[in-house]
């Protein structure tokens, strides 16, 4: 059965013919910043999600050294 999906795939794309279709620069650049954004903010969503946690998890341990050189008294 995979085998003849495989087939049926390769004389489909080998028998695409060209759309016979023009792509001014406006549109053409257009769709290059769109791809660029999808990219760009897949990229910062999974940023956005590990960074908070590595954050906070670098403050709770700093956040102990920070309290016991607050009991020191200044001189």
């Amino acid at each position: 059965m995979q085998y003849l999906i495989g087939v049926a795939a390769a004389v489909f794309l080998t028998a695409a013919t060209p759309a016979m279709a023009y792509i001014g620069p406006g549109m053409g650049a257009g769709a290059v910043a769109v791809v660029f954004g999808v990219i760009g903010s897949i990229f910062l969503a999974i940023f956005a999600v590990l960074y908070y946690p590595i954050k906070r998890m670098l403050r709770n341990k700093r956040a102990p050294r920070d309290a016991c050189d607050a009991q020191i008294p200044d001189k």
